[in-house]
This record gives C-alpha cells, structure tokens and sequence, in this order.
C-alpha cells in the first residue's frame, strides 16, 4: 500500500494520495479553527483580569462564537463546547 521515499511514507493508490492532500488541508484548517477560538479565549480571561466590562461584553460573543465553530468542526465536543461557554460567560456576568 505504501512506498518508503525519503523517509516518508507515500502511497500507491491514487485515492489514497488524494486522501494524503485532503487529510494535509483539513488539519490547517482545524489549526487555525482551534488556535482561533483558544486565543479568542485567553484575550477574553484578560479582558475580565483587567476589569474592562464593556470590552469584555464585546470579547464574549466572538469567543461564544468560536467555540461553536470549533464544535460544528468536530474539534471540542457538544459538552465541552457547553463547559466553556458557561464558564466564560459566568465570569463576565460576575465583574464589577
């Protein structure tokens, strides 16, 4: 099935390598997905450190919204997706 070139491992069958290519561009796009919405997240829990109400309002509904894009992207789960946004928006209700 697969032929050793160069210490990778390639394969024989042309829908295997068109699964290679397919596999290469979905996990960028998982990347960008995931480190979207995990950096959406710190800047949010800095926001609320720092005590800025009205910028962290703003922070919270496109962290709310990553979060569900990394959830409709199969990279967190429906509960987990749930956990996160619960906790972020707690934490915002609750500033001063």
């Amino acid at each position: 099935m697969f032929v050793e070139k160069r210490g990778e491992k390639m394969p024989n069958i042309k829908s295997a390598k068109k699964r290679v290519l397919t596999n290469a561009r979905q996990k960028e796009e998982n990347v960008l997905v995931e480190g979207r919405m995990n950096n959406s997240i710190k800047k949010l829990e800095k926001l609320v450190k720092s005590g800025n109400k009205e910028e962290s309002v703003k922070e919270l509904n496109v962290t709310l919204k990553n979060i569900d894009k990394a959830q409709n992207a199969g990279l967190v789960k429906k509960n987990n997706a749930a956990r996160k946004k619960s906790r972020l928006t707690k934490c915002v209700n609750n500033m001063e």
